[in-house]
């Protein structure tokens, strides 16, 4: 369809038709980027519309729609429907939905669900959607259920269709789809008769091995590297500029005297050194004199000037060899065991490459150890982080899209600051200081690092990293790191079995390392207890954050797992002892009932699930606890009104009647009486370690005969 002057006539929200012709912008009603030149908008008559003046989040990448791509005779309905879409609210919003208007990006989101649909009716020979019968949306369903696609794809392609009549009564009637709500109003659970695979799969974790190894490189990149790597880079920038005047590109002529002084400076100070002459393989693999780089350092006019000149005769006469490369004078000072952790000094081209490395790693030890969302990470700035000295903690603040809402539900795109800080550990606000001391950037994460390098997609208005780009600077620093430790191999970062890394996927591995794996949760000296206790006292702590949903998640799953091994084992014949052991059979039991096969559909949904008693079984250190709060003699997790509180396992204390004894328990008490044994035996001992170990001895002893004795058949 193509409008002519006089447009056409779309229903406004008032009711009141809205002229809409070729010169309409694409963005009429959506809030618009500071400073954005409002001519420049894409117009409705354009076959590419651009919508990134509208999106706010640094973060996010370049999108459009290309109309040219829709079947001809359904293109002037889709730039309707688009513009519908983008610029007013649904009269009938999606069920479970309470925007009244999608994000800028959900509808880019929306495309290629929509643009199946659209292909669809075109081999069939539908020109305009008033053609639309409830038969043809029923056979468009049994199409897309027998599609070889991802279930979760399918329910996009669902969910377009109801979008699409959602917005009917804002479309003219020759582009309506039919009065009643396709497929009877039904969701595409129900319609497609099945439910999403397991949450677990959605976003799989690090594996623990590569988290370890990435978080150990990316402290010593932080804690250690920085410093050189910093210099190494200032260096750098000084030469790419020396002799320019910003702005300009002017180049300053020194006098020959002054040069030839220079020169003569210059060899003296590599002779002290043992110096080379930067230089540079050519094709053929012979090594020349790399005249530019000499420019820099010299303060000369231009490369070709100096090597035909006096000064180039100079330094071709000094006699000192020339390097395969034009190295920094940066000192390398760090170590890693002993040795320079860079062997030889930073090859001038190279500096950058170890900055976005540095930056890399600040990105793992940010995005990691606070539990942020990718977006928020990425749009911090300059000056996030503070120390609260009264009560020591360290607070990171900025800006949250994710459910950054108004009255109406709907997205505010400017997003908002978040009223409670996020609280962090220390390496955390060093990761941040490292980053204001590379770059002058007021985002803590650009695009580009440095300011003389130009972006190649001016489209797209952020200017912060997008995740895609994170993806490669992981995978490039993980490469990094590995060709140096090739001879190495318990220094190198193992590939994850789970996929390529991204920034999506620290929250989920660190809700993991905090459920699973709790006194190796971090390298060097951070304490999981400190991460952990930070993350829940402040912004991680709160729902609308979303970690405290993670981290329920991978708790439900990891209990589930540790009952289905308790109810193997008393299947084949475990016995229980002390007073909790028949509430412990129970819960097994009652669980395995009722949780077997269980399928998650949100973290949500498994925080809930969390305050079911019979999942409150414990396994600690040769004992469990069979919780309940009213009785416990530990210190809790949490009030025992709230209906998430746990034990604290490592305070348990020997007379809690919560303590049941499994043969799995026994076993370790037994060895640790006998190790006990042989110390008491020791004659050499001080005499108060012996009465100590003697009465622990004792109290083990009592509690293995318990054990015997409650499991032992009556004659």
């Amino acid at each position: 369809m193509s409008l002519g002057t006089g447009g056409t006539a779309a229903v406004a929200a008032s009711g009141e038709p809205e002229r809409i012709n070729e010169a309409t912008p694409v963005l009429l009603h959506r809030e618009l980027i500071p400073g954005t030149d409002v001519s420049a908008l894409s117009r409705f008559g354009q076959d590419r519309w651009h919508i990134n003046e509208g999106i706010f989040e640094e973060d996010a990448a370049a999108y459009s729609f290309n109309f040219a791509a829709i079947p001809d005779p359904l293109r002037g309905f889709a730039k309707l429907y688009f513009w519908q879409v983008i610029n007013r609210d649904s009269p009938s919003p999606l069920r479970r939905t309470a925007t009244e208007r999608p994000s800028l990006r959900t509808v880019a989101n929306m495309w290629v669900p929509f643009k199946a649909f659209m292909d669809w009716l075109h081999h069939r020979g539908i020109t305009t959607i008033s053609q639309v019968t409830a038969e043809l949306l029923d056979d468009y369903l049994i199409d897309v259920g027998n599609c070889d696609i991802a279930l979760g794809l399918k329910y996009r392609r669902i969910v377009e269709i109801r979008r699409l009549w959602s917005y009917r009564l804002l479309l003219p009637e020759d582009m309506r789809l039919p009065t009643m709500p396709p497929w009877g109003g039904d969701s595409a659970r129900v319609l497609l008769g099945a439910v999403r695979a397991k949450r677990e799969n959605l976003t799989p974790r690090i594996t623990e091995g590569t988290m370890r190894a990435l978080l150990w490189w990316s402290l010593r990149f932080v804690e250690d590297f920085a410093d050189d790597i910093l210099a190494a880079h200032t260096e750098y920038l000084y030469l790419h500029f020396r002799g320019r005047q910003p702005g300009r590109g002017v180049v300053t002529r020194a006098p020959d005297g002054q040069v030839h002084q220079r020169v003569a400076l210059y060899i003296d100070k590599l002779r002290r050194e043992n110096g080379s002459l930067p230089g540079k393989l050519v094709a053929n693999g012979e090594v020349r004199i790399d005249w530019r780089h000499l420019t820099k350092v010299l303060d000369y006019t231009s490369e070709s000037s100096l090597a035909s000149g006096r000064a180039g005769q100079l330094l071709l006469d000094s006699g000192l060899p020339i390097a395969e490369d034009a190295f920094l004078d940066t000192p390398i000072t760090a170590r890693i065991d002993d040795a320079p952790w860079h062997q030889g000094p930073i090859p001038n081209n190279r500096a950058r490459h170890l900055a976005r490395h540095l930056s890399t790693a600040c990105l793992v030890v940010i995005a990691y150890l606070s539990g942020a969302r990718p977006g928020e990470v990425l749009n911090l700035r300059r000056g996030c982080i503070e120390h609260d000295a009264i009560n020591d903690m360290w607070l990171m603040t900025g800006v949250f899209f994710k459910n950054a809402v108004d009255a109406n539900g709907n997205k505010l795109p400017a997003g908002l600051q978040r009223r409670d800080p996020w609280v962090v550990v220390k390496p955390v606000a060093d990761a941040v200081a490292v980053l204001e001391r590379l770059h002058d950037h007021q985002l803590l994460f650009p695009s580009i690092i440095e300011a003389h390098r130009q972006r190649t997609n001016t489209r797209r208005k952020g200017n912060a990293r997008i995740p895609a780009r994170c993806a490669d600077d992981l995978a490039a620093f993980v490469e990094w790191v590995n060709t140096r430790c090739a001879h190495r191999a318990a220094l190198a970062i193992p590939l994850d079995s789970q996929g390529p890394l991204n920034i999506t996927r620290f929250r989920r591995t660190l809700a993991w390392f905090i459920r699973r794996r709790p006194r190796g949760l971090v390298a060097g000296s951070i304490q999981y207890g400190h991460v952990h206790t930070r993350l829940l006292q402040g912004y991680a702590g709160g729902y609308d954050a979303g970690f405290i949903d993670e981290l329920a998640f991978e708790d439900f799953l990891a209990r589930l797992e540790q009952l289905a091994e308790d109810e193997k084992a008393l299947r084949a014949g475990e016995t229980v002892s002390d007073p909790a052991a028949q509430t412990y059979r129970h819960r097994v039991a009652a669980a395995t009932r009722q949780f077997a096969g269980h399928v998650l559909t949100s973290n949500r949904q498994a925080r809930d699930l969390l305050t079911n008693p019979a999942l409150q079984i414990y396994h600690g250190d040769a004992m469990t606890c069979v919780f309940d709060a009213t009785v416990a003699a530990c210190q809790l997790r949490g009030t025992a009104e709230d209906p998430l509180v746990t034990p604290q396992i490592d305070d348990c204390r020997p007379w809690c009647r919560n303590i049941a004894r499994t043969d799995r328990d026994i076993a370790a008490l037994r060895t640790r009486r006998d190790r006990l044994t042989l110390i008491v035996d020791d004659t050499l001992a001080p005499p108060i370690r012996c009465e100590r170990d003697q009465a622990e001895l004792r109290r083990i002893t009592t509690i293995l005969e318990t054990h015997d004795d409650a499991n032992r058949p009556e004659p």
